[in-house]
């Protein structure tokens, strides 16, 4: 397949992935409740021609037949799901959410419109591929367990038999026309924990009377710092954040209780294990020494994505034939953000790579989860030909991960 002319039928299809993305953007709905934004997809699909499964109860498959026969099966993912956020951004307002505290300041609308249109050039070129397409529009990546572990457990893409897969998501940090990968570890696994100090309240000029849980909660927030720079190899990469303290009300009252919630993010589960450890080995301690008590717990998030080495290889070939070695970034070193997509690659080969979004003139440069994200829809050209390309590559029979 000349890949020039995938490439000119994404700039054909640009503006249908703009409305695409635009309606989306005013009707997002959160994860696991993604039932308009399911049907709006199958409508699509349907539209041209590609069989649609339901694996789960929202999100879809749509499963398109190329005019070659092979049992070679490649698979293409996007996420469907918004976050619970009240978005801001007059470079948005046309387009602005409908549904109140609920925003698509992720990418996901992005996502989808350019999985769209990558639907539609391989529904033209269908007489010309070798095999099956999957393409899933997967449900509930914000939140876990995670829709890409859920829809692994259903055994439906075991079945189908995938011997890869891909999926991308827009990046602030790229210019459209750029995209950014790297081969094995890529992003972090994301645990999450909660901490509950537990001490004796009372009044605030008699702290002798207390066992104060905020003196202790800010003795363990102090401590949780040494343990990446302590107690984990300097060659690894981790990081420990308390993102949240809640407790007290008043100014005058030492309160019976703190709560604290936090993640961890690294690459191996050993070490997220020894981290988890090492939280509550401090915990009590802290606890112990003040005469006070503790609650722990530690919700494992999901996997680190890891890209298979020659999957990788042949999405950097091929992003460098479409868009010119100079805008093909490998990079250096893996993000600690995490991704469910992980989930995939747990099971087969695959890749995952960030898609250039950003730029000042449509104030597209804000970091995920911003109330003001966006992205420069510029994008699409490059996202929809990138992973439609990908399905005409040449690939190992049944290579494991």
């Amino acid at each position: 397949m000349e890949l020039r002319k995938i490439h000119d039928k994404a700039k054909a299809y640009h503006d249908e992935m703009i409305a695409i993305r635009r309606h989306l953007h005013q009707h997002p709905e959160l994860s696991y409740e993604e039932y308009e934004t399911t049907s709006y997809i199958i409508e699509k699909l349907k539209g041209l021609n590609i069989p649609v499964d339901r694996p789960l109860q929202t999100g879809c498959v749509g499963v398109l037949k190329g005019g070659r026969a092979s049992d070679r099966v490649v698979a293409l993912r996007a996420d469907i799901d918004a976050l619970p956020i009240n978005e801001e951004g007059e470079h948005k307002q046309e387009f602005v959410s409908q549904n109140k505290g609920v925003a698509h300041c992720c990418g996901h609308d992005a996502h989808t419109a350019n999985m769209l249109g990558a639907a539609q050039i391989l529904s033209d070129l269908r007489e010309e591929i070798k095999g099956t397409v999957l393409l899933i529009f997967q449900p509930g990546e914000e939140k876990l367990p995670g829709g890409g572990g859920m829809l692994c457990e259903t055994g439906y893409l075991q079945e189908k038999g995938v011997d890869v897969i891909y999926g991308l998501h827009t990046s602030p940090d790229l210019a459209p026309g750029k995209i950014a990968t790297r081969k094995g570890p890529l992003m972090a696994r994301p645990d999450e924990f909660k901490i509950e100090i537990i001490g004796q309240g009372g009044h605030a000029a008699s702290p002798h009377e207390t066992v104060d849980p905020i003196v202790m909660a800010s003795q363990v927030v102090n401590q949780l710092q040494t343990i990446v720079s302590r107690n984990i190899n300097p060659t690894e990469h981790a990081v420990v954040t308390v993102g949240k303290i809640s407790g007290g009300s008043a100014h005058n009252i030492i309160p019976e209780k703190v709560e604290m919630l936090g993640t961890v993010r690294t690459f191996a589960e050993e070490t997220a294990k020894k981290i988890a450890g090492r939280i509550e080995q401090i915990v009590r301690g802290v606890t112990e020494s003040s005469g006070g008590n503790y609650t722990f717990s530690f919700d494992s998030g999901y996997p680190a994505v890891t890209n298979t080495d020659w999957a990788t290889d042949l999405l950097i070939d091929s992003a460098s034939t479409l868009l010119g070695k100079e805008n093909v970034v490998v990079m250096d070193d893996p993000l600690m953000a995490g991704e469910d997509f992980a989930f995939y690659q747990q099971e087969f080969p695959g890749v995952f790579f960030f898609l250039g979004s950003g730029s000042e003139e449509t104030a597209s440069t804000y970091s995920w989860h911003h109330p003001k994200y966006n992205v420069d829809e510029d994008c699409f050209t490059t996202g929809a030909a990138l992973m439609a390309s990908m399905v005409f590559q040449p690939i190992p029979k049944k290579v494991n991960v």
